[in-house]
C-alpha cells in the first residue's frame, strides 16, 4: 500500500472502531501497531515486559477512545503513538513511586511543575511542527520512528528508492529541528 492509502485505511479502521465498535477494523489496527508500539516502547529504554504492557494498554484505550480520533489534528500513527508515549511516561512515573512499605516519613517534594509544563509543551510543539511537515516527509518520519521501520524496510513499502527516502528523513528532521528551536 501507498503511504497515503495506508494513512487513510488506518484512519478509516479507528472511524469504523469509534462509530460501530468494528472488531475486524480492531483486529487489523491492533495487528499492525501492536508490535510497533512495543518496539518503540524498548527503543525508549522500556524492558520487553513493561512495553508488551503498555502495548495491550495503548491498544485498549484506542477501542475505549476512539471517539476522540480527529483526523484533521493528527493522522493514525501520529495519534496512537502519541497514546504510546504518554502510557511511558505514566509507567516511568509509577515506577519511581516507592511502594507502601518503602514511603518514607515526613513530605515528599512535589514533582517539579515546570518540567511537567514544559515537558507537555514540547509534546504539543512536536506535534504541530509534525503536522506542518510536507506530508510525504511526514509519512516516512512516522513510518521510521513511530511505527520502527528501517529505511530499508521502508523502500520495499512504499517503492520509493533509498535515497530519496532518506534525504526526504534528512530533510523532514531538519525542519523538526528548525521549528522546535
Amino acid at each position: 500500500m501507498s503511504g497515503d492509502v495506508e494513512q487513510e485505511n488506518w484512519e478509516t479502521l479507528i472511524i469504523r472502531v469509534r462509530d460501530s465498535g468494528d472488531k475486524a477494523a480492531f483486529a487489523a489496527l491492533f495487528q499492525h501497531f501492536a508490535p510497533r508500539i512495543k518496539g518503540f516502547l524498548m527503543k525508549s529504554g522500556a524492558s520487553a515486559s513493561l512495553a508488551e504492557e503498555c502495548a495491550q494498554d495503548v491498544m485498549a484505550t484506542l477501542w475505549q477512545k476512539a471517539h476522540l480520533f480527529d483526523p484533521t489534528r493528527a493522522s493514525a500513527a501520529t495519534w496512537i503513538f502519541t497514546i504510546a508515549r504518554n502510557r511511558r511516561i505514566d509507567a516511568l512515573r509509577k515506577s519511581r513511586r516507592p511502594e507502601p512499605e518503602e514511603l518514607p516519613w515526613g513530605p515528599e517534594a512535589e514533582p517539579d511543575q515546570h518540567d511537567v509544563l514544559e515537558l507537555s509543551q514540547e509534546t504539543q510543539r512536536l506535534g504541530e511542527a509534525l503536522a506542518l511537515l510536507p506530508e510525504k516527509q511526514r509519512d516516512l518520519i512516522e513510518r521510521a520512528y513511530f511505527g520502527d521501520l528501517t529505511h530499508s524496510e521502508i523502500a520495499a513499502e512504499t517503492g520509493l528508492p533509498l535515497g530519496t527516502i532518506k534525504s526526504r528523513i534528512r530533510l523532514a528532521l531538519d525542519r523538526l529541528r528548525h521549528k522546535m528551536s
